[in-house]
């Protein structure tokens, strides 16, 4: 349901496994095995990726712990869809950005079976119409209507056939009456955010599809317009999930990836570090951020965080 937004190309599963075996040597970059196999604190994890936000905040951190505790980790970029087969196949080990219950429910219905829940780490995750505040007389998705002229008619959205196009158009649209007046926008992400940024800077009036948690709202000063008739849908939580078998390969990671949560605050700094401070190097980023929150680290890690150094 949710390809909601993708820097890259769609790519297909059995390409992009085939570029990621190539950029390890040969090897396939998954799992050889569970930890009994390769003693406690190693093995392989392959963990999908989508350039989303808080994925890749929280892909290249736990990419840095787990290295931290001896695992060998890749990480391989994919859509939403290839993630979902790739994991229900045994492809992929892990993926950090399931939205639940709407988001991804499609997803989910088709391959949830397959594969395991390791456990829910951010529960304020929400789809959202937003404009900047110096829009001063729109507030609620109701009052679209009265300055569709100034909008040029448009809604900036994202790509084609995410779960935020998805709702916005299937449900917010026709339910607020704004099919009549706009155009919602198809393109992509990066295109969004770069006329959000262009009207920003000349104080120009745009309103855009953008979800939370995002690290647009530390750059910009925005305000998602009111939804009285919760058509965008209620907050949702993100959950971790594995292959079929990842637990009882990895009961060690399991348990962490059980312990893991994340608040608005912290969500908000790790993406500020890996997308902004460090943009070139989001690894270092999710480093630097780690080292400068022992606590969570403790938290998350238990008595495995002794020792632990970034």
């Amino acid at each position: 349901m949710n390809k909601r937004f993708a820097s890259f190309a769609a790519l297909g599963l059995s390409s992009v496994l085939m570029l990621t075996a190539c950029g390890n040597d040969g090897g396939s970059g998954l799992a050889e095995g569970p930890e009994e196999e390769e003693g406690a604190g190693g093995g392989e994890i392959n963990i999908a990726l989508i350039p989303w936000e808080e994925d890749i905040a929280a892909t290249n951190m736990w990419k840095v712990l787990l290295e931290e505790k001896g695992y060998d980790v890749t990480v391989t970029d994919l859509d939403v869809a290839p993630v979902f087969q790739g994991a229900a196949n045994g492809d992929v080990d892990l993926f950090l950005d399931t939205w639940l219950p709407v988001t991804h429910a499609d997803y989910w219905d088709e391959y949830g079976d397959q594969l395991e829940d390791l456990g829910a780490w951010y529960d304020n995750a929400k789809l959202t119409l937003t404009v900047p505040t110096y829009m001063e007389d729109v507030n609620s998705i109701e009052d679209l209507p009265d300055v569709a002229g100034d909008l040029d008619n448009r809604i900036v959205g994202i790509e084609s056939g995410s779960g935020l196009v998805r709702v916005t158009k299937e449900e917010a649209m026709p339910g607020y009456g704004l099919d009549e007046d706009f155009e919602l926008i198809e393109s992509s992400t990066s295109a969004m955010l770069a006329e959000l940024d262009s009207a920003y800077q000349e104080e120009e009036p745009i309103v855009v599809t953008l979800w939370r948690p995002h690290i647009a709202y530390s750059q910009y000063d925005l305000k998602d317009l009111e939804d009285p008739e919760g058509l965008m849908g209620d907050a949702e939580t993100v959950h971790s999930i594995g292959r079929e078998g990842f637990a009882e390969d990895f009961p060690e990671v399991a348990e962490w990836l059980g312990d893991f949560t994340m608040s608005d605050e912290e969500l908000g700094a790790l993406e500020v570090a890996t997308l902004e401070d460090y943009e070139d190097d989001p690894e270092e980023g999710a480093r630097v951020w780690l080292s400068e929150n022992p606590e969570f680290v403790e938290r998350t890690l238990g008595e495995a965080a002794e020792g632990v150094e970034f």
